[in-house]
């Protein structure tokens, strides 16, 4: 069955599963546009340390955010509804472990080991 809408909300069948809704602190940024500054997670307060990039989409504004406890997170604001939502998360291991495996890689694209 093929739902419309998100692909990420198709995959998991239910688009109420699919939306992480999250509260966020903003500042006013270069030119006065929205930047987060602080998300909640749950009962946790993450701190943006880095904005690392920012593209648009047809109707939402994407943030690739840094966070103080080292994870990388992908933020979308909703512009029209000025809802924000948590759509990727990846821990500081698994950006080390990719590191790693980064670094073993011979040059003819082969691993060490």
């Amino acid at each position: 069955m093929v739902l419309p809408g998100n692909p990420a909300r198709r995959l998991l069948g239910n688009a109420s599963n699919a939306i992480m809704r999250i509260w966020v602190e903003t500042y006013a940024g270069h030119g006065g546009v929205e930047m987060p500054r602080r998300f909640r997670l749950k009962a946790r307060e993450i701190e943006v340390i880095d904005n690392l990039d920012q593209w648009y989409g047809a109707h939402d504004r994407y943030f690739r955010v840094k966070g103080n406890d080292g994870n990388l997170y992908i933020l979308r604001l909703d512009e029209s509804r000025k809802e924000w939502e948590l759509i990727m998360f990846q821990s500081a291991q698994s950006q080390a472990a990719l590191a790693d495996f980064q670094a073993s890689k011979e040059p003819g694209g082969g691993v060490r080991i």
